[in-house]
């Protein structure tokens, strides 16, 4: 007897998910809100292939060896090896060098699309997600890094992020190149060192002051006993650091002073201190306070991979862990200047800045507020009481959806009337429409109202409700009018 054919199994691969309904609608409203506030800004939409070459791709990853190592990479028939996109920003270099004597200069885009990962799954964590990115390329003005905080301060607003939800946290990578110059960690003998305190600089928040001092002298022993190894700086070394993560001031001008102060000695430091005096002034000059964007040194995320200022979007709010204790929310969006990336590609200097959106933490911190419905309406849904009589149910749901309003007609076996009913339900509608042979002779229909009719199952007392029954009868060629007065509209 021959083997039965093996079945694929229906599953979705490790680290990726399918999306349905109501959740691509909530991305693609939000996104859309987004885009709005980038195309107010100037900026121009850019849509690039998913696939890229390798070498046009580069090295990019942190803590990848390799170049095709943490992207999906194939050898194509011709021997080029092609991948997939692991961000946005690669794609635009290389768009940058391309059409380099097509586009202005400078060039404002944004991009929103999927990316993909070759990483390691875990919870909350998958192989293919969402990123929403503006970058200016060709300007190497401070005004530039200024309008992008400032944009993305607006976009946070224009998709329901109230003012005191957030901060837009700026810093410079050049000031902490320039307080490691001070602290005597310059050069590429110090790189190890450099690397461990920045790492320790980035652990602030979790670690407080004396855990970050702790490794950033011989070690720290964290409360199961593992050891860390620190970066062996002396006291001196240490405090001239320490300086930097508590040089935030009450004001942008204060903290700009202290900075100052910390890498007086250096020049790419002052450099550093003055390009972030020009962002807080051209800020201030928008109405653009500290209420909204702030000067703050503490921001390291990712600094090896800018060149000048660095900026932060952080939900202030807070939120019940799974665990439920409180925490806040935390950041949502990074980006900032990374002045080498086109030089790739062209071998000259491109200036560049801009700023990636997490779009499903984003999505989430919506959703933790309650700034998006979690439910999408469902369409009308016309029955089918006579099979014989399809044409007249389609006529109905045609003049329902020239009308703009959403509907379906029932396409299962229309035998059991209650079924549908429950199909109506499941796609979450609002009214169904009801025509059997009694209310076709008297060129009537009825509507029930599903969402009214719900609450009146779980409601006590129909006293409410008496102005608005959950069931009515309407003539024929009231149908539109009658179920957009059902629907509010």
């Amino acid at each position: 007897m021959a083997d039965k054919p093996r079945r694929p199994r229906a599953e979705t691969p490790k680290g990726f998910r399918d999306y349905f309904g109501a959740e691509v609608t909530m991305r693609k409203s939000m996104l859309d809100r987004i885009a709005a506030v980038y195309h107010r800004y100037g900026f121009d939409p850019l849509e690039t292939s998913a696939v890229e070459t390798v070498e046009a791709l580069g090295k990019f990853l942190p803590d990848v060896d390799r170049p095709n190592e943490g992207v999906f990479a194939w050898q194509d028939e011709d021997a080029d090896w092609l991948a997939l996109r692991y961000d946005l920003t690669a794609p635009l270099a290389r768009v940058a060098a391309q059409y380099r004597n097509d586009l202005p200069s400078p060039y404002r885009r944004y991009a929103m699309g999927p990316v993909w990962r070759n990483e390691k799954p875990g919870p909350g964590r998958f192989r293919q997600f969402y990123q929403c990115d503006a970058d200016t390329v060709g300007s190497s003005s401070v005004a530039a890094d200024a309008e992008i905080c400032a944009m993305l301060a607006d976009a946070l607003e224009e998709v329901g992020i109230p003012r005191g939800d957030y901060v837009v946290k700026v810093n410079n990578r050049k000031v902490l190149n320039g307080v490691m110059e001070v602290a005597g960690l310059a050069g590429d003998d110090k790189e190890a060192e450099r690397g461990i305190v920045l790492r320790a600089i980035d652990k602030i928040d979790r670690l407080g002051p004396e855990g970050v001092r702790a490794l950033l002298g011989e070690g720290r022993k964290d409360e199961s006993g593992d050891f860390t190894k620190g970066a062996g700086l002396s006291e001196e070394q240490a405090e001239v650091v320490m300086g930097f993560t508590t040089a935030k001031r009450d004001t942008g001008t204060a903290t700009v002073a202290r900075l100052r102060e910390l890498v007086a000695s250096s020049v790419v430091g002052a450099e550093g201190v003055d390009e972030l005096e020009g962002i807080a002034e051209l800020l201030d000059a928008q109405g653009y306070g500290p209420d909204r964007i702030v000067i703050d040194p503490g921001v390291v995320r990712g600094l090896g991979y800018y060149t000048g200022p660095v900026y932060e979007a952080e939900l202030t709010f807070e939120i019940l862990d799974e665990k439920g204790r409180k925490r806040q929310f935390g950041s949502v969006a990074g980006g900032g200047r990374y002045d080498g990336l086109v030089k790739r590609f062209t071998g000259q200097d491109v200036p560049a800045t801009g700023i990636s959106i997490g779009v499903d933490r984003l999505l989430a911190a919506l959703q933790a507020k309650g700034r998006v419905e979690g439910e999408t309406a469902g369409p009308v849904v016309v029955t089918v009481m006579d099979r014989d009589r399809m044409a007249d149910y389609m006529a109905m749901v045609g003049e329902l959806r020239q009308a703009g309003i959403r509907a379906e007609v029932y396409l299962g076996n229309p035998k059991n009337f209650g079924n549908q009913l429950k199909y109506a339900d499941k796609r979450q509608s609002p009214v169904a429409v009801i025509q059997g042979g009694n209310e076709a002779a008297a060129g009537t229909v009825i509507l029930k109202d599903l969402i009214l009719g719900a609450k009146i199952a779980e409601s006590a007392t129909l006293e409410e409700w008496k102005d608005r029954p959950a069931q009515v009868e309407v003539p024929r060629g009231d149908l539109v009018a009658a179920v957009r007065k059902m629907l509010g509209q």
